[in-house]
C-alpha cells in the first residue's frame, strides 16, 4: 500500500491539531461492512486479491495550552511477523526496536513522546491501543509515553478482562495491563471534559463502552469518531462494520452523533480512512453523507 502522510495539520478555532498516521493494515472488505454487499462497498473501497482493503490508523494529537493530549496509539511494535501479515500491517520494521510510524509522525510534528502529557484510549482493541506499551530490545514492555496519564473507560477496561471467543481477538493485555501497574492509568465512569474543550462522549455499539472525543474552541468542534465511523464510507447509517458487537446500538448512536455534527457543522475525523482525514456531515436525498475536507 501507499504510504499516506504522516502528518495533516489544522486549526480548529485556537487550537492546532494534527491528524498522525501511525501506520497502515488490511482488513477483510466483507467485515469491515457487514450485511452490505460486496458490490456496493466495493465501489467505495476496491479490495485486493484476498478481499482486504487499504485503512490508516489515524491518531489525534491536539496542542492544547495545559496539556500536550493524543488520542489512540495505534498498533505499536509488539506483535509478530505472523501477525502483521495477517492484518496487512505496516508501521515499523518487524523484529526491530526501531521507531514505529507513530513516533516519526510526532517527531514531524514537532514532538516526542515524552512530551505527550494525556493519552485518551477510544477503546482497548489492537489498533487503537497497542502503541500504549513498547517493547524495548531487552524483550521488556514499558510505557510508550513515559510521562502521560491515560484515560480510559471504566466500562471499557472492565469488558477488555471478561473477555469471551468472539472479542478476545481484539484485547492484548500487555497493552493496557502495564499502564495500571505503572500508576498512569486514569478510568472515567461517565460522560465530560478532560481538560477543558476535550471532551470524552460515549459513542457504544463498536463496544459497549466505546468513546468519542469532543474537541471544542471558539464556535468550531471537531469529533474524533473512532470506530463509530471507520471510514467516510461508514457515514451513512447503516453501513456498519461487521466487528461491532451490538450493530444496532451503532445505528443508533450514529444517528444522534450525526444530527447533532450535521447541525452544527462539526468537523470530524475519520481513524481509519485510508485517503480522508476531515469531513463534514452533511444530509441529502439519501441521507447522511459526507463531505471531505
Amino acid at each position: 500500500m501507499p504510504l499516506l502522510p504522516l502528518v495533516q495539520s489544522r486549526t480548529v478555532g485556537s487550537l492546532r491539531v494534527h491528524a498522525l498516521q501511525a501506520g497502515l493494515q488490511q482488513l477483510d472488505g466483507g467485515a469491515m461492512f457487514g450485511v452490505v454487499p460486496k458490490p456496493l462497498w466495493e465501489r467505495k473501497i476496491p479490495a485486493d486479491a484476498r478481499n482486504r482493503i487499504p485503512l490508516g490508523m489515524r491518531c489525534l494529537l491536539i496542542e492544547h495550552p495545559d496539556a500536550l493530549v493524543l488520542v489512540d496509539t495505534g498498533i505499536g511494535n509488539k506483535e509478530s511477523a505472523k501477525f502483521h501479515e495477517i492484518y496487512g500491517v505496516e508501521n515499523s520494521p518487524v523484529g526491530s526496536v526501531g521507531p514505529t510510524q507513530l513516533e516519526s509522525a510526532l517527531a514531524e510534528a514537532g514532538f516526542t513522546p515524552a512530551d505527550v502529557d494525556v493519552v485518551i484510549d477510544s477503546h482497548l482493541h489492537f489498533d487503537h491501543a497497542g502503541g500504549n506499551t513498547m517493547v524495548d530490545e531487552s524483550g521488556a514492555v514499558s510505557l510508550a509515553f513515559p510521562n502521560a496519564r491515560y484515560i480510559v473507560r471504566r466500562g471499557e477496561w472492565d469488558w477488555a478482562h471478561q473477555t469471551n471467543e468472539r472479542t478476545a481477538a481484539s484485547y492484548f493485555p500487555a497493552n493496557f495491563d502495564p499502564l495500571r501497574s505503572a500508576g498512569r492509568l486514569e478510568l472515567v465512569d461517565a460522560d465530560g471534559e478532560v481538560l477543558p474543550g476535550i471532551a470524552l462522549r460515549h459513542t457504544p455499539g463498536h463496544t459497549p463502552h466505546h468513546q468519542g472525543i469532543l474537541v471544542t474552541s471558539g464556535a468550531e468542534r471537531l469529533f474524533y469518531v473512532a470506530d463509530l465511523a471507520p471510514t467516510v464510507a461508514h457515514v451513512p447509517l447503516p453501513w456498519i462494520m461487521g466487528y461491532d458487537v451490538e450493530p444496532l446500538v451503532t445505528l443508533e448512536t450514529k444517528r444522534a452523533v450525526w444530527r447533532e455534527a450535521s447541525a452544527e457543522r462539526w468537523l470530524v475525523m475519520f481513524e481509519h480512512d485510508a485517503s480522508h482525514a476531515w469531513g463534514r456531515i452533511v444530509v441529502d436525498g439519501r441521507g447522511y453523507q459526507c463531505q471531505p475536507e
